[in-house]
Formats: structure tokens, C-alpha cells, sequence
């Protein structure tokens, strides 16, 4: 059973995946997850408070994936690899994109939103440069990673089956190589 928390998170997510960022209201993610206003306001005092939960939600899971790489050299880069693409296409996380996607939408109405993002982002970028692979190495496969997670969130061309097995052999191949 989730919480109330949980429940306005994920009714923050429908609204904005349903309806889009403009009508990520108070009142409609708290028509959606059937709490008053009040309910909603008790456990996020404002729209902003609410996106910056959902980003905290999302970075959270992926900084569980972060903490579970060993110490092994290119640990850390094989795992941000796997978190962000999967090693199979169907591996790839549609609800964590299309959770992404809404929250970049959000972003557009709440611009500060990013601001945590941008510092988590670059904690996540000295994790790697310290992942006891050359740096250039792992910030190349970031980058790549990165660039790929953004075409399939746009769906910008990313690559399909046995393409993305061999793309992402191709940089787990690289960090191997920079052990």
C-alpha cells in the first residue's frame, strides 16, 4: 500500500503525463490522488515544493543504482550505463522516461525545478571522474549515455534492437578497456 506522500507523487506524474505541464494544478494533482487540498498542501506546501519532490523521487532511485556499484574499477560508469539505458531495449524504463519527460515539461513552467538537478547531476559527474577509470573515459560515456537517454525520451531515432545491444556493448567494452 503506498503512502498519501507516494499517492500525490504519482498523481503528479498522471496529471502531468495525461494532461501536460500547464494543468499540474494543486487542485488537479489533489483531485487525482483523492486527497483535499489541505492533504496535499500538508506534505508539499506549494506547485514547486511538489516537482521538486517528484525530482527527489526520481534521483533517489537512481542514486540507489549509484550506491550498489562496487569498488571495482568503471563500476560506477557500468552502472550509470545500466540505470539509464538497460542492457536490452525492452530494458529501457518507459515509466521512468515518460516520468522524466513530464518533469522536463514541468521544468518549462517551474524553471527552478532544474536547479537541484544541476547540482545532482554534477555530484554524479565527480562520482564518475573518481570511478578509478580515466575520467575522460567515463565523462565520454556519460555524455554518450546521456545523449541516448535523450533520444529515446524524445524519441529522437535511438537505436532499436540488436543495434542498442551492440551500442551498448561498444561502451561497456570502452570502460573495460580504461580499468
Amino acid at each position: 500500500m503506498t503512502n498519501t506522500r507516494d499517492r500525490i507523487l504519482d498523481a503528479a506524474t498522471e496529471v502531468l503525463l495525461r494532461d501536460g505541464a500547464q494543468a499540474l494544478t494543486l487542485e488537479a494533482v489533489a483531485r487525482q490522488a483523492g486527497v483535499s487540498k489541505g492533504g496535499l498542501l500538508y506534505h508539499f506546501a506549494s506547485k514547486q515544493a511538489l516537482v521538486a519532490g517528484m525530482v527527489d523521487r526520481l534521483v533517489s532511485q537512481f542514486d540507489a543504482a549509484l550506491a550498489s556499484a562496487g569498488d571495482e574499477p568503471g563500476a560506477a560508469t557500468r552502472v550509470y550505463l545500466a540505470a539509464t539505458v538497460g542492457q536490452k531495449p525492452e530494458a529501457a524504463g518507459a515509466v521512468a522516461d515518460r516520468t522524466t519527460a513530464a518533469l522536463f515539461a514541468a521544468a518549462l513552467v517551474e524553471p527552478d525545478a532544474l536547479i537541484p538537478l544541476r547540482e545532482i547531476y554534477a555530484r554524479w559527474q565527480r562520482r564518475l571522474e573518481n570511478d578509478g577509470i580515466d575520467p575522460a573515459v567515463a565523462t565520454a560515456v556519460r555524455l554518450a549515455v546521456d545523449g541516448w537517454w535523450l533520444a529515446r525520451l524524445a524519441d529522437l531515432a535511438p537505436p532499436q534492437g540488436e543495434l542498442h545491444e551492440r551500442v551498448y556493448a561498444v561502451l561497456t567494452e570502452l570502460i573495460g578497456r580504461s580499468s
